[in-house]
């Protein structure tokens, strides 16, 4: 079921939104070669709990932190980790989320660590681009697919490849909630947008195949064929104005 948020709700949830926003702008600050996973997960929780809100995904189905850190090929829930060192030239994909008031806010973004390669580089500002044109399909009376067909087709065009096995999500007293918001698929189809859905719309983009495998710890996705991979999320409300999104810093 759909759950459709009046404007306080939304409000509680752009609050929430700002903490993660402006989490993941001071991540970008500091990630650096040198510092670990651990490190930065632990600066994001110091974070998310000096504005008296809390790290929605420390304890959720039993994951072990604050944020999800994924290094190069991992694509998503890679697990902060004192051995997990950044070197120069790596990518990292910074997912945060925080509940404040009872509601949640998520999104994700990936960092170059240094310098990193030209081809790194594309493959970050298409998978943030995928997302913009996702959600200038947002809007009241389309419907939920014509925001997949749309990063589906701008990934695309660059030869790379939209992760199929995980989607975005409504989200609001809960991290998860309906409807799944895959990242892929013709347009026209799914539910109608309504003034009051919101959506955690979140683009992941490999260079190479789109396949997927978990780690042994249960957690980690990684690309089958080893390729890199980015991660682009954003919470947005579906409102009579057009989209909002309510993580940015």
């Amino acid at each position: 079921m759909i759950i459709i948020k009046n404007d306080t709700e939304i409000e509680y949830m752009r609050r929430a939104g700002k903490v993660v926003g402006d989490t993941l702008a001071k991540l970008e600050e500091i990630v650096k070669p040198g510092i670990t996973t651990r490190e930065l997960d632990r600066i994001a929780e110091e974070l998310i709990l000096k504005e008296n809100a809390k790290p929605s995904f420390k304890g959720y189905y039993g994951f072990p932190a604050s944020i999800c850190a994924s290094v190069n090929n991992e694509v998503v829930h890679g697990i902060p980790n004192d051995d997990i060192v950044l070197q120069e030239g790596d990518i990292i994909s910074v997912d945060c989320g925080a509940m404040l008031n009872g509601y949640h806010g998520d999104a994700a973004r990936t960092f170059a660590v240094g310098n990193i390669s030209s081809e790194a580089e594309k493959l970050i500002e298409v998978t943030k681009q995928s997302f913009f044109n996702g959600v200038e399909k947002a809007i009241i009376g389309n419907r939920l697919t014509d925001i997949s067909s749309s990063i589906q087709q701008y990934v695309e065009k660059f030869g790379y490849s939209v992760v199929r096995d995980y989607v975005g999500h409504g989200i609001g007293r809960d991290m998860h909630e309906d409807p799944e918001v895959p990242n892929f698929g013709r347009p026209g189809r799914g539910p109608k947008l309504i003034k009051g859905m919101v959506i955690a719309i979140e683009p992941m983009v490999n260079i190479g195949a789109y396949h997927v495998e978990v780690k042994p710890n249960g957690w980690t996705v990684v690309t089958k064929d080893n390729s890199l991979s980015a991660h682009y999320e954003n919470t947005v409300a579906i409102l009579e104005n057009g989209p909002e999104i309510l993580t940015l810093s």
